[in-house]
């Protein structure tokens, strides 16, 4: 049965790891202020300890986003392991009890593009998805609207093949707060297609199949499965992923392609054909600095260096994406706002 997507709400705005352009990324610090900057969901990336408890980081090695490294307690966890079919050296979350990650504080993960967040570190935790909901919850409450959560489910087969399934763990999670139902404002996300072809049998929330500009879903290909990201998002791809999940997450440049050097192409009929399949589409990831902008929207020649962001999310919001992921949530609420009030004009007109 096709899920319907309820497409004609005004579209969101996520903010990426928290507000990970102005704090340390999956911290309860960037959490708090996307919420304060009016960000209508926040995303954390989920992983797991070797306790099955649910945390807030991007990858499961430690060392680029924490002082793992500065613990001479922890010295002997370093090790080398195949995540994902790539060679990783660093220390593992899996490989820590949360009691153990608790003595681990934050840090910067781009420092020569966000030297100001560098203050913040050590400053911070790293924050269980319990946390997180709870810090939710009560910020919910003082702003008076609920706020969404976009759980991402990181590196499921890796988690599985070492016994410690992401999905369970994030189901107990949902349900201590009262989230596992058809209307709570929770969007569970991953680029694994087993996972959430699992969780459509155990969950009622809605689920969102990512999607990246190259290469295939690993779970995918260990499985003897050759289908690559691009057959994902065919019209049969997207008609199939419309009978698990609720939407697609997927790279910017997909939306708007970018020519061989670095300038936005028209855009493609991916929202479109995605809405045909009854499919929500969210638009990842908008940074401001220049490095991660198109040439046409880079402003001066350093790449740490804020370009025309806003222009960019007015641009995806035009190709007809349902939302946009970013690091500057307050960059993407100005654009989106002024977005609104041009269409409103022209619908008046």
């Amino acid at each position: 049965m096709t899920i319907a997507a309820g497409l004609d709400r005004t579209p969101l705005v996520i903010g990426h790891r928290g507000a990970c352009g102005y704090r340390p990324e999956h911290t309860l610090g960037s959490y708090q202020l996307a919420i304060a900057l009016g960000a209508d969901y926040v995303e954390p990336d989920l992983v797991c300890t070797k306790d099955g408890v649910l945390v807030c980081r991007h990858e499961n090695e430690l060392s680029r986003t924490t002082d793992v490294a500065t613990h001479p307690e922890f010295a002997d966890r370093l090790t080398t392991k195949l995540v994902d079919g790539c060679t990783v050296t660093g220390w593992f979350t899996e490989d820590f009890t949360l009691a153990e990650l608790q003595d681990l504080r934050a840090m910067e993960r781009f420092p020569e593009l966000r030297p100001a967040n560098c203050r913040f570190d050590g400053k911070h935790h790293v924050p269980t998805f319990d946390e997180l909901l709870r810090l939710v919850e009560i910020e919910s409450r003082r702003r008076g609207e609920v706020i969404g959560v976009c759980p991402e489910l990181k590196h499921p087969a890796h988690f599985d093949a070492i016994g410690l399934p992401l999905d369970e763990p994030l189901l107990a999670d949902l349900r201590r707060h009262h989230l596992d139902r058809p209307n709570a404002e929770i969007l569970v996300q991953s680029f694994g297609v087993g996972v959430l072809r699992r969780l459509t049998r155990s969950t009622h929330v809605r689920l969102v199949q990512l999607v990246d500009a190259t290469g295939s879903p690993y779970d995918l290909m260990v499985s003897g499965d050759g289908r690559a990201y691009a057959d994902l998002i065919s019209a049969s791809g997207l008609r199939e992923i419309s009978t698990y999940a609720f939407g697609v997450g997927v790279h910017k440049n997909l939306v708007i392609p970018r020519s061989p050097d670095g300038y936005l192409l028209a855009p493609t009929t991916l929202a479109a054909e995605a809405h045909a399949a009854q499919l929500a589409v969210y638009a990842w990831t908008l940074r401001n600095e220049n490095r991660f902008l198109s040439a046409d929207h880079r402003r001066g020649a350093p790449p740490e260096a804020h370009g025309e962001a806003a222009a960019e999310v007015r641009r995806l919001l035009d190709a007809g994406v349902d939302g946009v992921v970013s690091d500057f949530p307050d960059t993407a609420l100005a654009a989106r706002a002024a977005w609104l009030a041009r269409t409103e004009v022209q619908v008046a007109r």
